[in-house]
């Protein structure tokens, strides 16, 4: 069968970088880790979890205006809906060879990641539970998933620090990431926490959020007797921060500055300079 333009285009593979970060910072947190199951982790989350989750929202939603990544979206075909479920399904089947927990882990993401879109429930077109089902699920969820199935020994002992962390540092950048929509969603009859926020709102909000996903990092480590460690990822993610400040001061004077194309640049430095933290945090903690 050949994969139309369209269907490759609206999986949105890149994306799944934007929400690495949670992978590594999991990754990073172990102590004993099987490889070869981090791999396959790695494999289901961001190869077909991820971009089945994106090509299903996009399948709902027939965006006409920009939306994760991409500026001009193609209109989706029933060919996107059935490679999402076939992904799906593939995903589950490849979490048994992690292990029973797993497997049903995934398919819980997969049951409220299509709640979050499917027009039936859509939960997205609520503030407080589209917000709280995505922070849950891609933060907390996620890092219980990935610590289990790296595990050496297939841990349920999962870090609750890391669990709220996690939540939080996608808490504190998801509204940020649903800026440039407001309009767009307003028509679809979706009313987003930022919109909901307004745009000053949305950067205080965020910027209250992030701070509490610093401080609970802090914790993490400091209980870890690893402050060096939390002293590096702040390093690595100075550049968000100054360049949140300055979009910040851009908004602040003309909310048009709530762009798509500053957006992207706020996901990829964001996300780079994240990923690149936990990323040396890992093999930090792996050739000590």
């Amino acid at each position: 069968m050949l994969i139309q333009k369209s269907s490759w285009q609206l999986l949105r593979f890149p994306f799944s970088v934007f929400l690495m970060p949670v992978y590594w910072f999991a990754l990073s947190q172990l102590v004993y880790t099987n490889w070869w199951r981090a791999v396959l982790v790695f494999i289901i989350l961001h190869v077909l979890v991820y971009p089945a989750s994106n090509g299903y929202n996009s399948y709902m939603d027939r965006d006409e205006t920009p939306v994760g990544g991409i500026k001009n979206p193609l209109q989706p075909t029933r060919q996107l809906f059935l490679i999402t479920v076939v992904m799906d399904v593939l995903a589950v089947a490849l979490g048994f060879f992690i292990d029973g927990w797993f497997a049903v882990g995934i398919a819980l993401y997969i049951l409220a990641s299509r709640a979050y879109s499917y027009r039936g429930i859509r939960l997205k077109k609520y503030a407080l539970p589209g917000y709280l089902t995505v922070v849950v699920f891609q933060g907390a969820v996620m890092f219980a998933l990935v610590y289990h199935g790296a595990h050496a020994t297939l841990s349920t002992n999962i870090p609750v620090t890391g669990m709220v962390a996690s939540s939080l540092l996608i808490g504190g950048f998801y509204p940020l990431t649903q800026i440039y929509q407001h309009e767009a969603d307003k028509k679809d009859g979706v009313t987003t926490i930022s919109a909901w926020l307004g745009y000053r709102g949305t950067f205080i909000f965020c910027a209250v959020v992030y701070s509490v996903a610093f401080a609970v990092l802090a914790l993490n480590f400091f209980l870890r007797l690893e402050p060096d460690r939390f002293f590096v990822l702040a390093t690595c993610m100075l550049p968000i921060l100054v360049y949140y400040f300055v979009w910040l001061a851009k908004v602040w004077k003309n909310p048009e500055a709530a762009s798509f194309e500053n957006t992207m640049r706020m996901n990829i430095i964001a996300s780079v300079c994240t990923n690149i933290g936990f990323i040396a945090l890992t093999i930090w903690n792996n050739f000590e």
